[in-house]
């Protein structure tokens, strides 16, 4: 076994190799009760009080399929164009890990309930990549081991471990791709597409938050290297429990020049399970990757097969949402708006603020304005995402909406959007509390305009002689006295009409 960690180029690698990765991706479903009893799945209850006799794997104890879980499984099926098994049973996979209370998971092996798919996604320069889809089976999840007076929180060093059985049992829908070929340079940025893609078609169904960083959604990225021009996959390692976007893309590129550097030097890459770290951006060995037969699956002698009815899953395929890439192409012809734009905002996570903001009444070219623009910023600075600032989509609506009553210009609404932010209340009482109102009244401007017109003779005197840029200068000098309060648009017409200039 080889545990050299120098690394190629990564263009040297792609010189050489042609990527193949597969990626198992595990989403909790957001159900109420556990996959086989009634136990909660609430989060943040103390250690090991969400549990029976079912989900610790008591002896005499009878599991009982969640018919939540199994219509999630068929959701999820539908939306990646998978077929629906007619009639699938599930396995007892065997192995032992003390967060298996019973020495087994109960999974699904040969007859998934979907299989046979493809998820379509675009990648940064509006590229679409199809990605096939093996299959998608419902199984449940492990329990908790935290590995206590170590360094690095893993097992080896730790003095001993605690098991939490709370999270054994949750619903789980295993989603596995088939071998992606093709994609050369690009894998690792197919990887991350792919990945975020599936999250946002989960969201979209309703069937789990999909929260990476609370594990609601982990992916295992297995990648080998295929000499170029060669017919044969090479040796895969399996990067296990990856949970963020950036970490996928880095585990797969991490990995495809660590593969290359072992092959390049004459080793052998050896089929394992590798752990990510998100301070280096590197992979560690984890363990000597088992084959399916050493699991021992066996059909689930305590639970009958499930066969969903074609009228169910028809119904069910009726009642699917728009799927998040049809609903952003849809969106991005309303908005007229390039790929390179609407990459910028998915990237930005504006896409739903910008939509609920539309919704509240804002048009599309403003709401997009201040969620890229003012709000995007207080965001970066705050190190904050967009939905996590203290303004809701219908408060910046507010904001456009005195915009284009006139009641505030933008350098005023920016401060409105300020004082929001700093919780000094909604848009009209930060409005009245700053006293941030457009000067609308013609008397008060034109007293403004006449003020700056006899302070600056020489400027009124370049207008009258043709010059009209030179009334910029005439326009700043009424909005310093204003205090930005003014309409500018409406201050430069009322300087030319009382130097007696015509405006083009």
């Amino acid at each position: 076994m080889t545990t050299t960690t120098d690394l190629v180029s990564y263009e040297d690698a792609l010189a050489s190799y042609d990527p193949v990765m597969g990626l198992e991706v595990h989403v909790e479903l957001g159900t109420r009760t556990k996959m086989f009893c009634g136990c909660s799945t609430a989060l943040g209850a103390d250690p090991n009080t969400q549990t029976c006799p079912v989900c610790l794997g008591m002896p005499g104890a009878l599991p009982v399929v969640n018919a939540t879980g199994v219509e999630s499984a068929i959701k999820i099926g539908l939306a990646l164009h998978c077929e629906i098994a007619e009639w699938c049973r599930f396995a007892r996979k065997n192995y032992f890990y003390p967060d298996m209370p019973k020495n087994f998971q109960t999974s699904q092996y040969d007859e998934p309930i979907a299989f046979n798919g493809y998820l379509d996604v675009q990648l940064e320069d509006g590229e679409t990549f199809r990605v096939e889809i093996e299959r998608a089976h419902m199984e449940e999840d492990t329990g908790k081991s935290t590995h206590v007076g170590g360094a690095t929180g893993r097992i080896h060093g730790a003095s001993h471990s605690l098991l939490d059985y709370n999270r054994a049992g949750i619903p789980l829908i295993e989603i596995v791709t088939k071998p992606i070929v093709g994609a050369g340079e690009r894998a690792p940025e197919v990887a991350r597409a792919y990945v975020r893609e599936l999250r946002e078609l989960i969201r979209a169904l309703g069937v789990s938050e999909a929260r990476m960083e609370m594990g609601q959604m982990r992916c295992d990225v297995n990648l080998s290297l295929m000499p170029k021009g060669a017919g044969k996959f090479g040796t895969r390692s399996e990067t296990k429990n990856v949970n963020s976007l950036r970490s996928v893309e880095r585990a797969a590129r991490f990995e495809v020049q660590r593969h290359a550097a072992v092959l390049s030097s004459g080793g052998t890459i050896v089929q394992e399970t590798r752990h990510f770290h998100e301070d280096t951006g590197s992979t560690t060995s984890g363990r000597v990757k088992e084959e399916a037969e050493d699991y021992r699956y066996f059909p689930e002698p305590d639970l009958v097969p499930v066969a969903p009815s074609r009228e169910w899953v028809e119904e069910l395929r009726a009642g699917l949402p728009e799927l998040p890439l049809v609903r952003r192409n849809r969106l991005r012809d309303d908005w007229g708006v390039s790929a390179t734009e609407m990459q910028a905002i998915l990237n930005a996570g504006a896409l739903e603020p910008i939509v609920a903001t539309i919704e509240a009444g804002a048009d599309a070219a403003s709401a997009r304005k201040w969620w890229m623009g003012e709000l995007a910023r207080s965001a970066n600075e705050s190190g904050k995402a967009l939905d996590e600032l203290a303004i809701t989509p219908a408060q910046v609506a507010r904001v456009t909406e005195l915009v284009t009553t006139g009641d505030l210009n933008d350098k005023l609404a920016r401060q409105v959007i300020e004082g929001v932010l700093a919780g000094e209340g909604t848009p009209d009482e930060v409005v009245d509390k700053r006293g941030l109102k457009v000067v609308s009244d013609e008397g008060a401007l034109g007293t403004a305009v006449d003020e700056a017109i006899a302070a600056n003779p020489g400027v009124a005197d370049k207008i009258r002689g043709g010059k009209v840029a030179a009334a910029g200068a005439l326009v700043g000098a009424v909005m310093k006295a204003t205090r930005g309060q003014a309409d500018a648009a409406r201050v430069k017409e009322l300087i030319l009409q009382k130097l007696g200039v015509a405006e083009g």
